[in-house]
């Protein structure tokens, strides 16, 4: 009998320190990986802060200042009073999602969960409040400070979604119809096949860039649309990375308690299938393509695809 009651004795000390090292070690696997998204976030912020201090080409012509930007330039930034937030959203780069959750934030507790939010909401006009939308003194306040948050993605990737988004996509049919029509009349061999080439769409984007006319938001440069050399981000979350990303964040802003950022779906368009979108495009079109879009790759940090640009 005491035996017995020597070794369940001896089991619940061995499970109490089991218990101890367990939660010792998840403490410590939370403080690591706390560290590492840390690290990681600074290093992003830094090597942003280089290529603005270092190369010129980074700062759009005529930005010097905020006072330099019109209102139309500054319809991508999103403010939640509420909480002190301002996030510049960037199409094809997890906005929908995003804006769900601003959408969430601005309406208060209790709050709802994002993903039942519908599209709509978050894409009509006056639905969200824009920074363009304040006197010039507040938005100068606003942005000294509030956090300040957007999100990148590898920009060949992103614009590879955005063809198949708005050319592949029936149902955008009605709002890039003429689009593609007009592209197919410039650069198509027959009048009007079924759809735009990929190749048909860079053709589109480099003569655009050549004779200096302004791109549409959802193939835009991300650098251009939320002008990071001017407005110093508190956060940059890549869509990589975005569910721990999006965790980080909220975190941040002492949210994760009360707002759960939607899954992310399984996305078609990945680095990895860039040899094939880019198999029919021309290597000095490619390099063209490249310089349009050069200073996003270096302000966020994405690799140089040389073996698109290597012939």
């Amino acid at each position: 009998m005491a035996l017995c009651r020597g070794m369940l004795w001896t089991l619940i000390f061995l499970g109490f320190i089991f218990l101890i090292m367990s939660v010792y070690g998840w403490d410590r696997f939370h403080r690591k990986r706390a560290e590492r998204m840390h690290n990681l976030q600074e290093g992003r912020k830094q090597l942003l802060k280089e290529i603005c201090e270092n190369d010129k080409e980074a700062i759009s012509k005529g930005e010097h200042s905020l006072e330099d930007l019109s209102d139309s330039e500054l319809e991508n930034l999103i403010v939640d009073d509420k909480h002190g937030i301002i996030y510049c959203y960037i199409p094809k780069v997890a906005c929908t999602n995003w804006k769900r959750v601003m959408y969430v934030l601005k309406h208060g507790e209790p709050y709802q969960e994002p993903s039942s939010i519908y599209d709509q909401y978050v894409h009509g006009l006056d639905t969200l409040r824009l920074l363009s939308s304040y006197p010039r003194i507040e938005r100068k306040a606003k942005l000294k400070h509030y956090t300040k948050f957007l999100f990148v993605r590898d920009p060949f990737v992103r614009l590879i979604s955005a063809f198949r988004d708005k050319f592949e996509d029936s149902k955008n049919d009605y709002y890039y119809k003429p689009l593609s029509q007009h592209i197919q009349r410039l650069y198509a061999s027959q009048p009007y096949p079924p759809r735009i080439t990929f190749n048909n769409f860079i053709q589109y984007l480099i003569e655009q860039s050549e004779q200096n006319l302004p791109l549409n938001a959802h193939w835009r440069q991300m650098h251009r649309l939320c002008h990071p050399c001017l407005i110093q981000y508190d956060f940059i979350g890549h869509v990589e990375t975005l569910q721990e990303d999006a965790e980080q964040l909220l975190n941040t802003l002492k949210l994760q308690n009360d707002i759960k950022f939607p899954p992310s779906y399984v996305n078609l368009t990945t680095a990895e299938s860039l040899s094939g979108w880019f198999r029919n495009v021309p290597l000095v079109e490619r390099m063209k393509l490249y310089k349009l879009y050069e200073t996003d790759f270096k302000m966020f940090g994405y690799r140089k695809p040389d073996e698109l640009l290597d012939g």
